[in-house]
Order: structure tokens, then C-alpha cells, then sequence
């Protein structure tokens, strides 16, 4: 029971260390507002077009663009947008058929399959945002799957707005050398830089300031976390999950410590 107590700290310490989407992303302002910019600009003004976003693991590509997702639902609401992974597909070509499912079109295979697709998204409807997560997962030889995608919001009467995120900050020049002999075929860039150590702090700081009563961690030892991440990666989900370690850690001490307290009142 005593534990119990004590031991709530922890839970909800842990809980909000935990790499969710926050209401508010810290040291993102500028990356959030363009994500929204774009989006409102291209898919309420249909205006098709594609943005390229890159950056190192944790650096908040893929939460900024769900937080903005999600603020803008009800402004997206009139179009049609389709979030896929491609770590999850089989080979770059599944992407088409994955994207034929969402879109709710007849099956087919091959050629036949990307022409219903040409074929849908350059047809009268409402605008089709597509969210291409780790986007180099789709890198094939002669870069086929990656072409035709880019190439498809410059179709003639496209309504398509194509959004593909990844590491490397030099994919569409190294795999999509094509696409610049044309400047309106060349996707936007936007790139994630690494967090540096104040805004790792604070990330910290605001994820652990949820978290009623004293605080749980020291803040000279988020400091101490956000110099060692910063310095390596700037990585923030490395961030987190040190410090939902360490509390893990703490936890583990705390209730070896408690069964060793005399129950109150007496009791045996």
C-alpha cells in the first residue's frame, strides 16, 4: 500500500517520457509552421506538388507532421489523405498496391495498376495528400518506384500533394537527379537538423513538468543527459528513453526500500 503511494511519481514519470505526440512541440516552431503552410497551401488551394522532408532518427519529422495532421483535420477534412510506412511494405513496388487499397480502386497488376492510379488521381475529386514515411525504403534500381511517384503531381490535372520523409538529407539529388531538369518536377526540401542540448532540456523539462509534486529528476542531471544526447545524435527519443530508464531505475530502489519500512499503526 505504502508503494502504491510512492510509486505513483514513477508511472506518470514514465508515462509522459513515453515518445507520444505532444500538444506542443519544443524547439519546432519553425518546422511546424512551414509542414502547416505547405499543407494548407497546396491541398486547400489545390495546387498539387510535392515537399521532401529529411532529417536524422529523432529529430521529430514524423511527430511535427502528425501534430500538424491532427490540428488541421478539420481543415483537411474535404480531402483524402493516406499515411503509409514503407518500412512496413514488402518491396518498393508493394507501394502501389497499398496506395490502390486505401484509395479503395479495383485491383490490378503491373502497368495496368499504376495507369488506374494515373488514371484516379489526375480525375475530378477532391485533393489526395499522400504522407510517404521512411521514403528510402522505396530506393530501387533505376529509382522506377520513386519517379513515378514525384512525377505524378505534374500530371495534368493532378490533384495529388505528395509528402515523403527520411534520413538522408540527399536523397532527391543522389536517387532523383532527373527531376531538376524540370523546376517545377523538383520537390520542396524542409530539413530536421539534430536538437541541441537547450532544446533537448527543455523537452525534457516540459514532458517531466506534467508530472504532479516534486520533481522526479533532477534538473542538473537533464542537463547531464542533454549534453551526452546533443552531443552524439540529438537524438530527443534517446533522450527519453535515458530518462525513463534512469526513473526505472529509481523505482526499482525506492521499492526495495519500502518493503523494509515499518507498516503504520502497528501492524504486523
Amino acid at each position: 500500500r505504502l508503494f502504491r503511494q510512492e510509486g505513483t511519481c514513477y508511472q506518470q514519470a514514465k508515462q509522459v517520457l513515453h515518445a507520444a505526440v505532444p500538444e506542443r512541440l519544443q524547439g519546432r516552431e519553425k518546422e511546424t509552421g512551414l509542414l502547416r503552410q505547405f499543407l494548407l497551401e497546396h491541398v486547400l488551394g489545390r495546387r498539387p506538388g510535392s515537399l521532401y522532408v529529411s532529417g536524422a532518427p529523432g529529430t521529430g519529422k514524423t511527430a511535427c507532421l502528425s501534430r500538424v495532421l491532427l490540428d488541421c483535420k478539420e481543415k483537411l477534412a474535404g480531402s483524402r489523405t493516406v499515411v503509409l510506412n514503407c518500412m512496413a511494405l514488402g518491396s518498393p513496388h508493394s507501394v502501389f498496391p497499398a496506395l490502390a487499397q486505401q484509395l479503395g480502386l479495383p485491383m490490378a497488376t503491373g502497368r495496368e495498376r499504376i495507369r488506374s492510379l494515373e488514371k484516379h488521381l489526375t480525375a475530378q475529386g477532391p485533393m489526395v495528400l499522400l504522407v510517404l514515411d521512411e521514403l528510402d525504403q522505396l530506393e530501387s534500381k533505376g529509382q522506377d518506384v520513386l519517379y513515378t511517384l514525384f512525377e505524378w503531381p505534374q500530371l495534368p490535372s493532378s490533384r495529388l500533394v505528395l509528402v515523403g520523409l527520411a534520413n538522408a538529407l540527399d536523397l532527391t539529388d543522389r536517387s532523383l537527379a532527373r527531376l531538376g531538369a524540370h523546376l517545377a518536377g523538383k520537390p520542396r526540401l524542409l530539413h530536421f537538423p539534430p536538437y541541441t542540448k537547450e532544446q533537448l532540456t527543455l523537452i525534457l523539462q516540459e514532458r517531466l513538468g506534467q508530472v504532479a509534486g516534486d520533481p522526479v529528476l533532477d534538473s542538473a542531471a537533464l542537463q547531464f543527459c542533454a549534453r551526452k544526447v546533443s552531443a552524439v545524435s540529438g537524438d530527443a527519443r534517446k533522450a527519453l528513453d535515458v530518462c525513463r530508464r534512469a526513473v526505472e531505475v529509481v523505482e526499482l530502489e525506492v521499492r526495495g526500500q519500502t518493503l523494509l519500512k515499518p507498516l503504520p499503526r502497528g501492524e504486523s
